[in-house]
């Protein structure tokens, strides 16, 4: 009797101490969110200013030649357009190399896999992997697919190195989604009858596809504007052709901006702001076609 009346006081005197303290925490309260505010604030406005510069050189030479033109010597002549399907092909590939498999990944590691020390040191690895600079993965690929495979400078060997880039973020991604997933769910389709695949396809994967295309969407922005393992790997700075085959030599929109933004011209310099103009409404495009996806998955979960 005498231990909870002794609980009692304590609890009261807490609820005296925080209620006596509540005008300071209000104060640095308000002092943090004021802090939060002014340092989003001032992210935004160097991004504003980052994109009005960039407008504001870009403008006199977004025309629609630019993304039907081969590139030229003459800047009034240069396009966009074999680094534009470049692009787009080794987009493609990498997101048929590196989603099925990150995906497929995640997976086993979150449903399947023994939780044992070889598990650990997979999940070590795969988060380590993150954070290994892109040039690294260049490198990688340069002496595993252009060297040993014998691929040569083409899309598949910048594919399946761009592939290798993204995979941990996808991955991770699509671990931190299916790890949401709530246990009940797997138990209610486990008490009634259904197997493991069964509940992961049906359930588990179906509920936690709107996270999965999340991290989808960070690994696309970060493959398609990721330049130095495309040049570790052999992306050409100036290709007057479109590459017809997995095989074929090819530029990217990254590349082809940084070979006009290092000529002294100051046209070569507003086609470089101009190919950023383009790079940036791929992306949002790409992004965009993502977030659609996503919306629908989501919307097709039921609670």
């Amino acid at each position: 009797m005498s231990a909870q009346v002794l609980s009692r006081s304590a609890e009261s005197r807490n609820e005296t101490l925080d209620a006596g303290n509540l005008p300071g925490r209000q104060r640095r309260s308000r002092v943090m969110t004021g802090v939060l505010i002014a340092a989003t604030g001032i992210a935004v406005l160097a991004l504003i200013a980052l994109l009005a510069s960039i407008f504001k050189d870009a403008l006199p030479w977004l025309r629609p030649d630019l993304l039907t033109n081969m590139p030229s010597r003459k800047a009034e002549k240069a396009g966009l357009y074999p680094a534009l399907i470049g692009s787009l092909w080794i987009i493609g590939f990498t997101a048929l190399f590196a989603f099925p498999v990150g995906i497929g990944a995640a997976i086993y590691l979150e449903e399947y896999a023994p939780r044992n020390r070889l598990t650990r040191l997979l999940e070590v690895n795969i988060a380590n992997l993150a954070g290994v600079p892109s040039v690294v993965y260049g490198l990688l690929g340069l002496g595993v697919f252009v060297t040993w495979l014998n691929l040569g400078r083409s899309v598949l060997a910048g594919a399946l190195t761009m592939a290798l880039l993204i995979l941990p973020v996808v991955i991770i991604a699509s671990r931190e989604a299916i790890r949401a997933v709530p246990p009940s769910l797997r138990e209610a389709a486990y008490g009634v009858g259904a197997t493991k695949w069964q509940v992961t396809s049906s359930h588990v994967l179906p509920t936690a596809m709107p996270g999965i295309l999340t991290g989808i969407i960070l690994a696309t922005s970060r493959a398609l504007g990721e330049t130095a393992p495309l040049i570790v790997v052999g992306a050409a700075a100036y290709v007057t052709f479109l590459p017809s085959g997995w095989l074929d030599k090819y530029t990217v929109l990254p590349m082809q901006i940084y070979e006009w933004s290092r000529r002294p011209q100051d046209e070569f310099q507003g086609l470089a702001a101009a190919g950023i103009v383009v790079l940036l409404a791929l992306l949002l495009a790409l992004n965009a076609v993502a977030i659609w996806l996503r919306a629908r998955s989501a919307r097709k979960v039921r609670w």
